[in-house]
């Protein structure tokens, strides 16, 4: 079990540009967020590739580091833009590898990218803890999708669904040393919302919730009292702003240690005055437009970064 002090912004993040990039029949079930997207396999891709470069080199003006690798030809992983999902990084060395519901996601786990961020980046990996044999079991829980992790205070919060089961939560709870707080949330629909990060991300001293989702009413207390409890200012977002993808932004560190939370232009543009004063108080906004990821597959920014918490060599 993992018990070291983490902060909770990283400066550097894993992207993965996408190769062959397209709406993943397999995830869209799952996934009320994911659209079928009707343009041809090449438009989705060559679009879904410029939208990647344009985040990138915005998260790389902002003085965040950003470490990319190519996604591979074969086999084919249409929603490899997303490695949050198979991979987290933690400031002890631990490397967490996660099971996947969809089979064809389950071979974006790539261990020679875990690799090369330690012989060609310079990171220290210690251990690795895979969780992936819960697949066998049908048990799933994809990564800092399913968990949004409150890193300093070592709570993790999950929104119970088809990709987040408590077996596997429970496996990664007990062996990283976190306090879960799990709920049951569904969008305006009734239906359950696959990933918790789309609802909610907890920043240093903010966290964005779209607290109508948690439709129980202790369980939507119990998620907005440990918010309160960890020292975080609540900005509360609607189910309008949800669907917007405003809940998943994530915050960072800049080169120069100043706080940036990297979100979706959709997403920015979704959020009144009021909330936008509130975020521009607490960190530096930055945004670019992916609406044909957004889309397509049903992700936005945060689904595309992958922390990485490691230290460096020295």
């Amino acid at each position: 079990m993992t018990t070291a002090l983490e902060s909770q912004l990283a400066s550097a993040v894993l992207m993965i540009m996408p190769v062959r990039f397209e709406s993943n029949p397999h995830t869209a079930e799952s996934n009320s967020f994911q659209g079928r997207n009707p343009d041809p396999a090449e438009k989705q891709q060559e679009d879904a590739a410029a939208e990647f470069a344009g985040l990138r080199d915005a998260l790389e003006a902002a003085g965040i580091e950003v470490i990319a690798f190519d996604d591979t030809e074969e086999p084919h992983t249409p929603d490899a833009i997303f490695p949050n999902n198979w991979v987290s990084f933690h400031a002890d060395g631990t490397v967490v590898l996660y099971p996947m519901e969809a089979p064809n996601r389950r071979t974006e786990r790539r261990p020679d990218i875990i690799d090369a961020l330690v012989d060609w980046h310079g990171f220290q990996v210690r251990n690795i803890i895979d969780l992936s044999g819960h697949e066998a079991d049908g048990q799933f829980l994809e990564g800092t999708g399913s968990l949004v992790l409150d890193r300093s205070n070592r709570v993790a919060y999950a929104g119970v669904s088809s990709r987040t089961h408590l077996d596997a939560l429970g496996d990664f709870a007990q062996r990283m040393g976190y306090e879960v707080v799990a709920f049951d949330a569904v969008d305006r629909d009734g239906a359950p919302i696959y990933h918790t990060n789309v609802l909610m991300n907890v920043g240093e001293a903010l966290a964005v919730i779209c607290a109508e989702a948690i439709q129980r009413e202790d369980q939507r207390e119990a998620v907005l009292t440990s918010l309160r409890d960890s020292g975080h200012e609540i900005v509360e977002i609607s189910f309008d702003q949800m669907d917007a993808f405003a809940g998943n932004m994530l915050e960072l560190r800049s080169a120069s240690g100043e706080r940036v939370i990297a979100m979706s232009q959709q997403a920015r543009d979704s959020l009144d005055e009021s909330q936008l004063a509130r975020l521009v108080a607490n960190a530096t906004i930055v945004s670019a437009p992916i609406n044909r990821i957004e889309s397509s597959a049903g992700g936005s920014v945060r689904c595309m970064l992958a922390e990485i918490h490691l230290n460096k060599n020295e």
